[in-house]
């Protein structure tokens, strides 16, 4: 079964936009490169994009959310079986196909389905 893993949101402003959420929802950091910040409250995590990152594509706002599920290659045959259309790979996340996918749903959006071991690595938080 998959389950809510993360929110991504592209802005000009990801510092700024950090302390607002660590401020105002005592999120924490448990993350921060050169182009993103991740913050979280233990269970669902928030992914700040700055809006100049290849990945963003010129996007601002919601940018993606994230989908946790117990097995990559059940996981995806069931997206994909229900019209997910599979988009990449987030650039420079170790992993690999079977750890991390992009997708996009039937309406173009954008969403990612991770298993367990890439969000105990990526978000540095527990996967259940």
């Amino acid at each position: 079964m998959g389950k809510l893993r993360h929110i991504a949101l592209t802005v000009d402003d990801m510092e700024g936009t950090a302390q607002f959420y660590e401020k105002a929802f005592e999120l924490k950091r448990v993350r921060q490169s050169d182009v993103a910040i991740m913050l979280s409250d233990g269970i669902v995590s928030l992914a700040i994009i700055h809006s100049g990152n290849v990945n963003a594509e010129g996007r601002k706002g919601l940018h993606h959310i994230g989908f946790l599920v117990d097995d990559m290659q059940t996981g995806a045959l069931k997206v994909e079986g229900n019209g997910g259309v599979y988009h990449g790979q987030i650039k420079n996340i170790g992993g690999g196909p079977m750890s991390e996918r992009k997708y996009r749903d039937p309406n173009g959006i954008h969403f990612d389905v991770a298993t367990v071991e890439h969000a105990r690595k990526v978000w540095c938080i527990p996967g259940e």
